[in-house]
Parts: structure tokens; C-alpha cells; sequence
């Protein structure tokens, strides 16, 4: 922006330069007429005069009639004098306005000599300048291309200073970081025993799970400088650009010792190398190369950590995890109930929430969102409130908005037939019933026909606590629960419509998982097929096929088979609970929604039921253990 203000001003200045020159050496377009004295004495002995300008020898004339003219007088005389000698009248010259301009030396000598020579040299030499000065711009920025873009947080600055107590939940993952901390605040204690701190700390996780929050956080706790840079920073066309970016990042750390750097998706230089197409030469791999010397080198004395931060570990250089570089791993774990719960907290903490919200009903329909995702999820009910009107945050904009984070916005202005929305009710009953009935099918939160992104209608179904192991009856039982919508379609409206294309293809794949991943059917415990990758392109693109195609078969025939019982599960409980259905039915279409707890009372003797099952299978296993 600086650099557009400075030469529009050049611009600006340059013009009224050239303006200046023609204004000076044009003159008016229609110029005054020029007469001899005699004829000016002429003209005064005939009154017609009115005003006369004398400027050094120049006589500017104006008569009774508005005419300009122009005239000049005799050099070594006055104006009376040169008058005289034509034979003026002098009783006329009296009445005639005479004004005498006295002109100062510095404005002749600036308007003969200093302008019309000197300004064209100036207006050379302001363009000389004005390319000079562009070709060091130039020059500086490409010495400053090799330089690093690294952003340094400092740590006296108390509004961007996180610590902690802004990350919710990661127990174990703060345990870890704790020393690195103790390190960088009392690195004495340390090296007085002889222990050395991991250079570099490796933080995995899925995306969101908050990896550099957590780096953020470290920096503050220690009071130290934080250097953030993001792995495709480094890479540039030009060979060289990022080893050398790389070598000042560090010289800068160095400098600011003890202190961190922060490299975010290190994946984007760190693969595997040899795997480019560029070979030994190419640009990323170089960048590898000198941050393995960085880290590692002959400076071993230096108080600079290295934090990075990937999702995917599994493509990263063997070279960058060994002893000495990024040698110690921070699991970040997507967050469990308890830690949703404080994540909640935290992103409401500065907001206007009304009082009596159930943050651990909330935490429970969360299942699978990650710190990210929760802190989204606040932010549309924040922005719903708005659009509604409220200046507070209620509980049934933070459900509201659960849904449209999983699912997208309603689309209550779809336009959907009496016919198509009762296959959708039927539809979703089915799923929702074969939950509430099936003893390891996750309960049920929420039933809707209202559509929602593309889906006509949903079933949100939650467990009431974290599971981190799933066991083959839950499969199963989830199975049934996905095939309940299609069997309902079929069995109440008579026929099959592409509503459950998205269920089956859900089930396919988890049949498919449980015969060839999980080892849960009858062709055994083991698994069928290996995944292989790419490392350059970072993802899956076969699968290995370590099986004859008699096995093929048999594992398509098992896939078929556990989808079929799943059918048949479903279709026997919407058979014995037709009544319930019923019921769901008609109330979806009068409602359009039906909260957990209506959905209870309708089902509430089968709840009741199942949890009575689920009791009586868990004392049965106790007495088997036993």
C-alpha cells in the first residue's frame, strides 16, 4: 500500500511539473493585440484608453471598450517621457490609470533563466531517481527471497500469549510438553544430571484436534519466543530458496535462544525422500536436507525446540524420526465426552450464554467432533442467535447447530410431496425404532424429516459415552439399524425407492470391514487384502490383493450374508413393533421432529426392556467369566 501511495504521488507531482512548463511557455489562446506608441498616442488623444500596465519596457493596455493590446516603450525612458516625444496630449494622460509592476531580482531571474534552463535538467533527474530507486527495490527484495517468513509471537505480548488453561482436555499430551517447558525455563536442572531434552517434539493428531494451539501454549507457559511457519513455506520454484529459508529460520531462533519453532504440516517437505520424480535435485528434498543438518549438526548446545505438526506420520522420512530429531511423538486424540465438555466451556467463556444449558447433553450428541469442530459449533449458534433475533446464546441453537455442522442447513423451503414425505417418515422410523430396540445400537437423540444438506430426512443417534473398542454384536446390531430404513420403505409403502442408497453403501462397507479388517465372520480371524501408498502423493491408490479368487468369492458371499441377517433383524422387529411405528409415524408427520425425550415416551416400555436385556447379558457374562 505504501509503495502505490509513493509512486501516484510521483505521478502527481510529475504532471503538475509539465503543467507548470506549458503553462509558463503557452500563453492565453487569443492574445492581445500589439500597437506602436504612435498609435497608442493616437488612441489617447481619442480618450480611448482606460488603463495602462507598465512592466519594465512592456505596456499592457486596456481601452473603455474592454480590448486588450499590447504594446512596448522606448528602454532608457519613462513612460511620460517616450509619450511625450510622440506628441501625447498631457491633459488626456491624467485621466488615464497608469500601473507601474516593480519586479524583484530572484522572480527575473527565476522566470528568464532559472526555469526555462534548469527545469527540464530537474524533470531528467527526477525520472533518473524514481528508476533508480525501483531497480534497489528490485535488488532488495530478491537478496531478501532466500529469507525466511517465519511469524515470531513474543512472549512479553500478554494478548496473543496462550497458555494451558486455554487447551482443554490432552492430559497426557500436556504431561509431555510439561518438561519441554521445565527445560526451556530451567534448563540447568536438566543438564546438571546429564539429560538432554528432545530437539524436536512430533505432534500427531487428525486435523483439528489442536496441534498448534497446543504449540502456542508451550511457548507461553515458557515465556520464550515462538517462531510459526508452515511447511509449504519453504517450498519454492527456484532450487535453494528453501534450504536457505530453512538456515535463516534458525539463525533467527538462535538469536532469540532459548526458543521454539513451530512447523506446521510438516508433511508438505518431509516425505519420504526419493520418492519425488525430481530426484536427488529437487527443491523439497533439499529442504529436508537442511533441516535434518539444522536439527542435528555441530551445534549441539543451542536451546532451540522444534515443534512440528502432521496427520499423516506414516509418509514422513525415516531420517526426520530418529533419535536426535523429532524422537519424542505427542498423540493428539480426538477429544473424549468429559474433555468436549471443557472444550465447550472455554469457547463460551467470553460469549452471552443463557443459564441452565446442559453442556453434557451436548457433549454426548458430540461424538467424533473434534476441538475444532466444537469451537464451529459455537460460533453458528452465535451466529443463528443473530439471525433470530437474541442476544444470548439458548440450548436449542447449540442443537440446532450440531446438526447443521454434521449435516448442513434445514431446507424447510423444499418443496416435497404428501407422498414422499410419508416414505421419508417411515424411512427414518425405521431407523430410529430398530435403534431404541436393538440392546448395541447407539439410543437415539433426535428424529427429523425436515431435509438437511442432501439428506431427505436423519435419525441422529449418539452413544451416551466414548468407545474407543467395538465389538461384533455392535456391528451387527448397527447393521440392522442401517438397513431398517429400507426394509421400512418396502414393508409399509410397497415399495423400493432411492432413498437408502446412502444406508447401503454405509452397510456394504461395514460388512466388508468386518470379513476382511476385523476378522468377524466365518472365514476366520484374519484379513483379506493390503492397503498400498503412494508416499510422493500421500494416499491410498490400490489395494494388494493377498487372496485367490475363490476367497474373493467367499468374501463377497460373507458380506452378502451379514447384510442379509441384518434384513432380516430389522424386518423381524418392525414386524413385532408395527404399532410403535405407526405411532412414530404420525407423529413425525405432524411434528417433523421428535426430541429424545418424546421419542422415549413413545418407546418407553421397549427402553426400558432393553436396558432390562442389556442387564441380564452383562450378569450372564460375569457368570461365564467366572
Amino acid at each position: 500500500m505504501d509503495k502505490l501511495l509513493k509512486n501516484i504521488s510521483f505521478i502527481v507531482l510529475f504532471f503538475l511539473l509539465v503543467s507548470t512548463i506549458m503553462i509558463l511557455y503557452s500563453g492565453p489562446t487569443q492574445k492581445p493585440a500589439e500597437i506602436s506608441l504612435s498609435e497608442l498616442v493616437t488612441q489617447i488623444n481619442e480618450e480611448r484608453v482606460q488603463e495602462i500596465t507598465v512592466d519594465n519596457n512592456n505596456l499592457d493596455i486596456v481601452l473603455k471598450d474592454g480590448t486588450k493590446q499590447k504594446s512596448i516603450k522606448e528602454p532608457q525612458s519613462s513612460l511620460t517621457e517616450s509619450l511625450a516625444n510622440y506628441g501625447v496630449d498631457k491633459e488626456k494622460i491624467k485621466s488615464i490609470k497608469i500601473n507601474i509592476k516593480q519586479e524583484s531580482g530572484f522572480s527575473a531571474f527565476a522566470k528568464n533563466i532559472l526555469l526555462p534552463i534548469f527545469l527540464p535538467f530537474l524533470i531528467i533527474g527526477a525520472l533518473i531517481w524514481f528508476m533508480l530507486r525501483q531497480a534497489q527495490r528490485g535488488n532488495s527484495q530478491a537478496l531478501s527471497f532466500g529469507l525466511s517468513k517465519a511469524r515470531m509471537t513474543d512472549p512479553k505480548d500478554r494478548h496473543k500469549r496462550t497458555t494451558f488453561a486455554d487447551v482443554a482436555g490432552a492430559k497426557e499430551a500436556k504431561e509431555e510438553l510439561q518438561e519441554v517447558v521445565d527445560f526451556l525455563r530451567h534448563p540447568k536442572k536438566f543438564i546438571s544430571i546429564g539429560a538432554k531434552i528432545p530437539k524436536g517434539v512430533l505432534l500427531l493428531g487428525s486435523p483439528g484436534t489442536g496441534k498448534t494451539l497446543i504449540a502456542k501454549a508451550v511457548a507461553g507457559e515458557a515465556g520464550v519466543p515462538f517462531f510459526n511457519i508452515s511447511g509449504s513455506e519453504f517450498v519454492e520454484m527456484f532450487v535453494g530458496v528453501g534450504a536457505s529459508r530453512v538456515r535463516d529460520l534458525f539463525k533467527q531462533a538462535k538469536k532469540s535462544a532459548p526458543s521454539i519453532v513451530f512447523i506446521d504440516e510438516i508433511d508438505a517437505v518431509g516425505r519420504h525422500r526419493g520418492a519425488g520424480l525430481g530426484g536427488g535435485h529437487d527443491e523439497r528434498e533439499q529442504t529436508l536436507n537442511q533441516i535434518l543438518v539444522e536439527m542435528d549438526g555441530f551445534e549441539s548446545n543451542t536451546s532451540v525446540i522444534v515443534i512440528a505438526a502432521t496427520n499423516r506420520p506414516d509418509v514422513l522420512d525415516p531420517a526426520l524420526l530418529r533419535p536426535g530429531r523429532f524422537d519424542r511423538r505427542v498423540v493428539m486424540d480426538l477429544p473424549d465426552i468429559n474433555e468436549r465438555e471443557e472444550i465447550l466451556k472455554i469457547h463460551m467463556k467470553n460469549k452471552p450464554i443463557e443459564s441452565g444449558i446442559n453442556l453434557r447433553t451436548l457433549s454426548e450428541r458430540t461424538s467424533g467432533f473434534s476441538g475444532a469442530d466444537l469451537a464451529n459449533l459455537v460460533n453458528e449458534a452465535a451466529i443463528l442467535s443473530v439471525r433470530r433475533g437474541k442476544k444470548t446464546i439458548a440450548e436449542p441453537e447449540l442443537k440446532e447447530s450440531i446438526e447443521k455442522v454434521i449435516l448442513g442447513p434445514e431446507r424447510k423451503s423444499k418443496v416435497i410431496s404428501a407422498k414422499e414425505k410419508k416414505i421419508i417418515a417411515y424411512h427414518e422410523g425405521g431407523h430410529s425404532l430398530i435403534s431404541a430396540m436393538l440392546p448395541n445400537a447407539d439410543p437415539v437423540q433426535k428424529v427429523s424429516i425436515i431435509s438437511r444438506g442432501q439428506a431427505g430426512g436423519y435419525t441422529l443417534s449418539a452413544p451416551t459415552e466414548d468407545k474407543r473398542l467395538h465389538s461384533k454384536n455392535y456391528f451387527l446390531d448397527e447393521l440392522a439399524v442401517l438397513m431398517g430404513g429400507h426394509v421400512s420403505e418396502k414393508m409399509f409403502t410397497n415399495d423400493v425407492t432411492t432413498g437408502p442408497s446412502n444406508d447401503l453403501e454405509r452397510a456394504t462397507r461395514m460388512a466388508r470391514a468386518m470379513v476382511t479388517r476385523y476378522g468377524m465372520s466365518n472365514l476366520g480371524p484374519r484379513t483379506f487384502g493390503k492397503k498400498e501408498e503412494m508416499v510422493f502423493l500421500g494416499r491410498e491408490i490400490s489395494e494388494e490383493k493377498d487372496y485367490s479368487e475363490h476367497t474373493a468369492e467367499a468374501i463377497d458371499s460373507e458380506v452378502s450374508r451379514l447384510i442379509r441377517e441384518a434384513e432380516a433383524t430389522a424386518e423381524k422387529t418392525l414386524k413385532e413393533k408395527k404399532d410403535i411405528l405407526e405411532k412414530l409415524v404420525k407423529e413425525l408427520l405432524e411434528k417433523e421432529t421428535i426430541e429424545k425425550e418424546d421419542f422415549n415416551k413413545l418407546v418407553g416400555i421397549e427402553i426400558a426392556q432393553k436396558n432390562e436385556e442389556k442387564i441380564e447379558r452383562k450378569i450372564k457374562g460375569e457368570e461365564k467369566l467366572k
